[in-house]
């Protein structure tokens, strides 16, 4: 649901923040230390906003609250809508007053004027010592409003607006808009995961569903021969991390998985090949888990999607290792994880992910037996794996783009004659802060899309890639550069 009023530019910002229904259901020692972490989580994601942002908790809410700045305000929102615990959050203006009338002033205030060919409600909530109920003030404000203001008239059953208000004591709250959360569970009141991420929809997708359970996601990624793929995969978890989970650092595991490829090749048959490399990377996962003592692991599977997901298969697969195996799509459907992945933005990261695999069965079994595969198993050289495991790379997800050897690219703390800015940043990040260059054009590719687009932009005229923090700009830059496009470059405005 979402209000349909403009973000007015008070002289105080408040947010009202209500809490997922499975927190408020729990005990009491539960909710209490569930409420504590949301708001723990809160503070250090909007204090990087603002150091003057302040959150505030009671037993049934939480709340954000500081000066008033249109800038800070739309980050603020952004920030509470991807944050896993919270159900949906009001905007608020925040009154004192004495008389009913001044609620009924108050309210017209934020509202009069917007009620223009509207139908209308009025939703009050009470609490505290009053000489009317709150029926009674839902009946005079609307009544006011009706009278006073052009409007499409009072409608209780679907009405074009429902305006909400809240009264404590002698304070009363003018909601402005209302926004959905997230959902979930706070991160961090649950125990750490590994994700086994591929890049594609499914472990994009498991991997978000784990975050929005308040879990907190590590990455394990297994390289079987793209150092492309690699980078496209840190991208996706930096992208999953920074929106969703950034209140906690996590890490980004890449296992060297080429010579495990190699040895399947060489001794797996052909029907078997798919599902003992989903036996190597348990057995590999497993591993990494200990070590960073994670007991779960997150896979994207979903029942009968490819062969390696059926029934009898998966069953084969978990018999090699005693990890709990989280699967969150086990029984969605392709279109529905397509479709959360378009709405929690990593669609295109998936679609234009540049994948490599090496083992490709060209009639895979679907009904694989224990029996046969570890027999097959047998002649494996496990110790290829171990080395594999042993050789894993281990990075912060905070600067996993950061460490990279490709060539420098040449940086511009200006656009030079005859150059064009190319903003290489998620459509979100250029939609909420777009790029303003003097006189210069500036075009929009995301960098997911950068691969495929830039053969068609041609080697002549000089391109220079942004973001924001310059990191992802240098990454692609050095990368293209490689790849035999030395027209490209950095823009980093002073």
């Amino acid at each position: 649901m979402r209000l349909e009023a403009p973000i007015l530019l008070n002289f105080y910002m408040h947010f009202v923040i209500k809490l997922f229904p499975e927190i408020i259901v729990k005990s009491a020692p539960v909710r209490k230390r569930f409420t504590r972490q949301l708001y723990n989580n809160l503070n250090i994601l909007v204090k990087r906003i603002s150091p003057s942002l302040k959150v505030r908790r009671d037993w049934e809410k939480l709340e954000v609250v500081g000066p008033e700045d249109s800038a800070v305000q739309i980050k603020v929102a952004q920030v509470l809508a991807n944050t896993p615990g919270i159900a949906f959050f009001y905007q608020v203006t925040q009154f004192e007053f004495e008389t009913l009338d001044d609620i009924y002033q108050h309210t017209a205030q934020i509202w009069g004027d917007h009620l223009a060919g509207k139908t209308f409600c009025i939703r009050a909530k009470r609490t505290g010592s009053h000489d009317y109920s709150s029926v009674e003030i839902e009946r005079y404000v609307g009544g006011g409003l009706n009278q006073n203001h052009v409007t499409g008239g009072v409608r209780l059953k679907q009405p074009d607006i429902t305006i909400k208000l809240e009264v404590k004591n002698n304070t009363l709250f003018v909601v402005q808009r209302e926004v959905g959360g997230l959902g979930g569970f706070p991160l961090g009141t649950q125990d750490p995961v590994l994700s086994l991420l591929s890049g594609g929809f499914d472990s994009t997708v498991a991997s978000y569903l784990a975050i929005k359970r308040g879990l907190r996601t590590h990455y394990l990624f297994f390289n079987m021969g793209g150092r492309a793929h690699e980078v496209g995969c840190k991208e996706i978890a930096h992208y999953l991390w920074q929106k969703f989970g950034s209140s906690h650092q996590v890490r980004f595991i890449s296992v060297p998985f080429e010579g495990v490829v190699a040895e399947i090749l060489g001794t797996i048959s052909q029907a078997n090949m798919g599902v003992v490399l989903k036996r190597m990377m348990l057995r590999a996962a497993s591993k990494v888990a200990q070590e960073f003592n994670i007991e779960a692991l997150v896979t994207g599977e979903s029942v009968a999607q490819v062969s390696s997901q059926t029934i009898t298969n998966l069953s084969v697969i978990d018999r090699v290792t005693e990890t709990l195996v989280l699967r969150p799509l086990i029984t969605s459907d392709k279109g529905d994880i397509i479709a959360t992945a378009r709405a929690i933005g990593t669609e295109e990261f998936a679609a234009n992910m540049p994948e490599y695999c090496g083992v490709i069965s060209k009639k895979p079994t679907t009904r694989a037996k224990l029996a046969v595969v570890e027999q097959e198993e047998s002649e494996f050289d496990l110790s290829v794996l171990e080395d594999a495991v042993a050789r894993m790379t281990v990075q912060g997800i905070l600067n996993v783009l950061e460490a990279t050897d490709y060539q420098q690219a040449d940086e511009f703390g200006y656009v030079p004659t005859g150059a064009e800015v190319i903003d290489i940043r998620h459509p979100d990040e250029q939609e909420s802060a777009p790029l303003l260059v003097d006189n210069k054009p500036v075009k929009h590719i995301p960098f997911y899309l950068l691969a495929k687009s830039i053969a068609e932009l041609g080697s002549q005229q000089q391109y220079l890639l942004y973001c924001d923090r310059g990191v992802m700009s240098r990454l692609h830059a050095g990368q293209l550069s490689e790849e035999g496009y030395p027209n490209i470059g950095v823009y980093r405005p002073n």
